[in-house]
């Protein structure tokens, strides 16, 4: 199993143009979409190219959000 799922807020390597590196996962399958928390910017992209550039989980969806 993943260490990250939909809705968790993850630290990515790379920081993002905006300034910030926390990221919401809003999609989980063959590619991965997230949402950069400080300006909205969407990104989508293959799980394998996800994985090379997750850094942690900063804070985990609670259950009570499906």
């Amino acid at each position: 199993m993943a260490a990250y799922d939909k809705g968790d807020i993850v630290m990515m390597k790379k920081q993002h143009p905006c300034g910030t590196n926390r990221w919401l996962i809003t999609r989980v399958g063959a590619d991965i979409k997230i949402q950069c928390t400080g300006c909205g910017h969407i990104v989508m992209m293959t799980r394998q190219k996800f994985d090379k550039g997750f850094k942690k989980v900063l804070k985990k969806a609670t259950d009570s959000e499906d």
